[in-house]
């Protein structure tokens, strides 16, 4: 008002650091807007004036999950003389109208945690980090474990789907890791492992997680499904801990691991480091937790096959090969999240990783050549058309070596050629070395030299063990004949 004095009205309201719309309604009324009795009207005619009540709010009413875009979209389609300014009025009018006339919402009841009460289990999709083992992606969840009230974690790599073995492990896992159990445990219904099962098959799934949790001493718990937020206290943790492993990731400037092992151990460096940061509540919760039972329970699904004539056996849409001895035999399987454990009565044979069929639905295979290589050999000619070929090769030279042996030989010598190799790496324990000299080969585009590729990989006679057999005289055997005789007779005596 002191610059009005000297100079019009724009020129005071500029000088004054104030809009000109503002130094017109203060020159017409002094007052602060708190004094004023009357709310200051309306410049500009209100654009859903005639639509809001008669239009949009019957379709609130109809539909209170509507949002306000579709409205505005749909106002636009009704009147397109109102223009694309008003989808902010629109917003905010839905806004205002719906604190006034809404539905009811949910209301989220914040819960304080006493110490060794309550741990959550649950598992989470890690296909955003893009990691990768040897090259190759890797389609893998996580099954994450928190204590409630000290925030400790536990994180274990699950490569299937949510299952009751996945779940099984990783908790048991975390449970040891912590020295210690709490008397609740909560999950998410498990119902992704309940998935496409049967009423039988559901209830024996219930009736081994009851057990496992029996085991600990605790009682089990479940969240109303499709509720998030009653595992509040895990599922923002999730963020927390795979925004770490990004970022992680990042600095270690890679997402290739040379192997499944090496990925494993780099996710537990990021846990304990999370775990640092809670240490004192972690040992406050440490001393009110339960204590261990005597040994772990079960972690796996045990299912027993027949090994068919192809020298090996289905399992969940997977072929597995196995040594053709037993051919006929059935096995008892332990069926692990990342592998199977093979026994044939009490004695394990061996361990298979484990194999999954594509979410399409297509069968896979898990084939190791060592176990069909004797019958090749007899049969050179059953690779041509062999349904597992490409998972019979160990490594990428081998595949890539046989597709130049079939641009260039007939099949049959091609065959004949591609089984020697395969039977040179079985024998002579060269897989690596034979594939290096393989790719060698492959970039110089020339076909592989048996005969120097066998005598780089003949045994070394200078390795050899010199063995030297030392033939007792025979009437060293008749003196021991004649000791025994002779003890006899004092016996008889």
């Amino acid at each position: 008002m002191k610059f009005r004095q000297t100079h019009k009205t724009a020129v005071a309201a500029a000088k004054a650091s104030i809009s000109a719309a503002t130094a017109y309604r203060i020159e017409k009324d002094s007052r602060l807007p708190s004094q004023r009795n009357v709310p200051r009207q309306r410049r500009r005619p209100d654009p859903l004036a005639d639509i809001f009540d008669a239009e949009i709010v019957p379709l609130l009413k109809a539909a209170p999950a509507i949002r306000p875009i579709a409205i505005f979209e749909e106002m636009l389609r009704r009147h397109p003389e109102l223009g694309t300014g008003i989808r902010r009025t629109i917003e905010r009018r839905v806004r205002s109208w719906r604190a006034i006339h809404g539905e009811e919402q949910e209301v989220i009841f914040r819960q304080e945690h006493e110490p060794g009460r309550l741990g959550l289990s649950d598992f989470t999709d890690m296909g955003s980090a893009g990691v990768t083992v040897a090259g190759q992606p890797l389609d893998h969840r996580l099954y994450h474990f928190r204590l409630a009230y000290s925030g400790f974690e536990h994180a274990h790599v699950v490569l299937g789907g949510e299952s009751f073995v996945a779940l099984a492990e990783g908790l048991q896992n975390a449970l040891w890791s912590l020295g210690g159990v709490p008397r609740e445990h909560r999950s998410d219904s498990l119902s992704a492992a309940f998935r496409n099962l049967d009423r039988d098959a559901r209830a024996d799934l219930t009736r081994r997680y009851e057990e496992l949790v029996a085991h600990y001493g605790m009682t089990a718990t479940r969240n109303n499904a499709g509720i998030a937020h009653e595992n509040g206290s895990i599922e923002g943790s999730h963020g927390h801990l795979k925004r770490a492993i990004k970022d992680a990731l990042l600095m270690r400037g890679s997402s290739n691991f040379d192997d499944l092992a090496a990925y494993r151990r780099f996710v537990d460096k990021i846990v304990s480091r999370c775990n640092v940061r809670h240490s004192k509540r972690i040992d406050v919760e440490r001393a009110k937790l339960q204590e261990l039972p005597v040994r772990r329970t079960s972690d796996y699904e045990e299912v027993t096959v027949r090994v068919t004539s192809s020298g090996g056996f289905t399992l969940r849409k997977v072929f597995y090969t196995v040594p053709s001895r037993l051919i006929g035999h059935r096995l008892r399987v332990r069926l692990f999240d990342d592998r199977l454990d093979i026994f044939i009565g009490g004695t394990q044979l061996m361990t298979l990783p484990r194999g999954r069929a594509s979410s399409s639905g297509k069968h896979d295979q898990v084939v190791n050549y060592r176990h069909v290589i004797h019958a090749l050999r007899r049969k050179p000619m059953a690779l041509l058309n062999l349904v597992y070929r490409d998972r019979l090769f160990p490594r990428e030279a081998y595949r890539r070596t046989f597709d130049m042996l079939m641009e260039r030989l007939p099949e049959r010598q091609a065959c004949r050629t591609m089984v020697e190799l395969l039977a040179m790496a079985h024998e002579r324990g060269c897989e690596s070395e034979l594939a290096d000299q393989l790719r060698v080969s492959l970039e110089a585009r020339r076909l592989p030299d048996m005969a120097a590729l066998r005598e780089l990989f003949a045994p070394d006679p200078s390795r050899l063990p010199n063995v030297v057999v030392h033939l007792a005289p025979l009437d060293a055997y008749e003196g021991l004949i004649g000791v025994s005789h002779d003890l006899e007779l004092g016996e008889v005596a």
